[in-house]
């Protein structure tokens, strides 16, 4: 064996028994009872303090249940209110996940191509398209938000044909649209032979000790559950698809491709999952692209299910940790990225020697206070600096060297994207700004 390939053997082998050491690190509850082992939050550093601020935080933004699981186990379990253990409630958008996990499953199982054309499962004209436009879009556009159909449409979520109009060639257009998606579970049914909720009850469901199904709801399917349900799914994605010697999804190349950069037009999007750690993001609704991370507060490698209202799967391989967030939330946004963003802000403090103004998220630049209501401070901000200030719908609303010709007392309360280039070096950092 050549020095070369001994380096390589010895690389994999050091990856495959990390890997075989990260999933015996994990524990799993067992299936058909209600236990399931804790951990003591101070075993990981965190103050008693510093997790009632985040209830009290997680309780004003009215949320209905809250658990972080770390290797498997419970660090944080809170309900609020009356909502309890076994209380059911919607994930809204995070659901698009086990639609994806499902799609994996039928793809291994032989019965879905994802180059296939759509039509091959939903027959002609399930769309408004002529064939030829309809006959280009394929089930891996579907799961990509690329179908190149409409979103502007005036019901975004109807899936009859009249509604499914052509916008642009499929592939050449990234767009949040949930009737193409929405159509992924006709896919299933005409591939598998069984409706979305049959086959997920016997591949993923029942093997792992999940509850919970699809509930129609106008024209979308709608998945409820308790949250424990939600913490089950998780634990299966950060351990990729195997529950305790398990393995429920052994591709493991759809498995990669699900969690990671699906297309280039969205980098932070996969498979129906977000990503964080990207150099930029779309939001549902806009043609731009924000330059910097989804989440920025939180860990680079975290992938999410992020629902309407705040319904929130977070899975953090690096940390063998997996959040969950039921609940309204302010706002209507169909994906309310900053508020799983300010979430880790405060989980980044728990412990007892942190606070959220010592956290430094941006570099050498710092901004303050953030949230802020009418004027802020911007420190070590180079002298020769292009600033930019781009508003959560993409607009900007100003451009130039000096701030002070600009009036933030104008701005709207809400959330906006800063950006500092310095001309010298051409480094660029960016910002999330509240105001308040």
């Amino acid at each position: 064996m050549t020095k070369l390939k001994t380096i390589k053997f010895l690389t994999l082998s050091i990856i495959f028994i990390s890997e075989i050491s990260k999933a015996q690190s994990l524990y799993f509850p067992p299936i058909g009872n209600n236990s399931w082992d804790t951990i003591s939050p101070s075993r990981l550093g965190w103050c008693n303090e510093k997790i009632d601020s985040l209830m009290n935080f997680l309780e004003k933004k009215n949320t209905k249940a809250f658990l972080i699981l770390k290797d498997g186990k419970i660090v944080i379990e809170k309900y609020f209110g009356t909502f309890k253990q076994d209380s059911i409630w919607y994930w809204a958008s995070a659901g698009k996940t086990l639609t994806a996990f499902a799609t994996g499953i039928a793809k291994q199982e032989g019965y879905i191509k994802l180059n296939d054309t759509s039509s091959k499962y939903l027959g002609n004209n399930w769309t408004s398209c002529n064939i030829a436009d309809e006959n280009k879009i394929t089930v891996w556009h579907q799961l990509t938000m690329t179908t190149g159909l409409d979103d502007g449409v005036a019901d975004p979520y109807c899936t009859l044909p009249s509604c499914m109009k052509y916008k642009a060639n499929a592939g050449s257009r990234w767009a949040y649209h949930n009737a193409p998606y929405t159509m992924l579970d006709k896919v299933i049914e005409s591939a598998t032979g069984k409706n979305l909720n049959l086959y997920l009850y016997q591949k993923l469901i029942l093997p792992i000790g999940m509850s919970g199904l699809f509930v129609k709801s106008g024209y979308n399917n709608i998945f409820m559950s308790n949250a424990r349900t939600m913490a089950r799914f998780g634990l299966l994605i950060l351990n990729k698809g195997n529950w305790n010697g398990n393995k429920i999804m052994t591709d493991t190349t759809y498995y990669r491709e699900m969690t990671n950069t699906s297309q280039n037009l969205n980098l932070s999007y996969g498979y129906l999952w977000w990503l964080n750690g990207k150099k930029s993001f779309m939001v549902p609704g806009l043609q731009y692209a924000f330059n910097f991370y989804l989440l920025p507060s939180a860990p680079s490698d975290l992938i999410a299910a992020l629902g309407k209202n705040g319904q929130f799967i977070n899975v953090v391989p690096s940390q063998n940790l997996v959040l969950i967030r039921m609940g309204n939330a302010p706002g209507s946004k169909e994906v309310p990225i900053e508020f799983n963003d300010s979430i880790w802000q405060r989980i980044n403090t728990l412990k007892c020697n942190l606070t959220i103004n010592n956290l430094n998220y941006q570099n050498e630049i710092k901004i303050s206070p953030n949230p802020f209501s009418s004027k802020i401070a911007i420190e070590n901000l180079p002298k020769n600096v292009k600033i930019k200030i781009v508003s959560y719908e993409g607009k900007t609303l100003f451009e130039g060297k000096d701030l002070n010709n600009f009036s933030l007392e104008i701005l709207n309360e809400g959330l906006y994207f800063f950006e500092f280039q310095n001309l010298d070096t051409f480094k660029t950092s960016y910002f999330k700004v509240i105001k308040k």
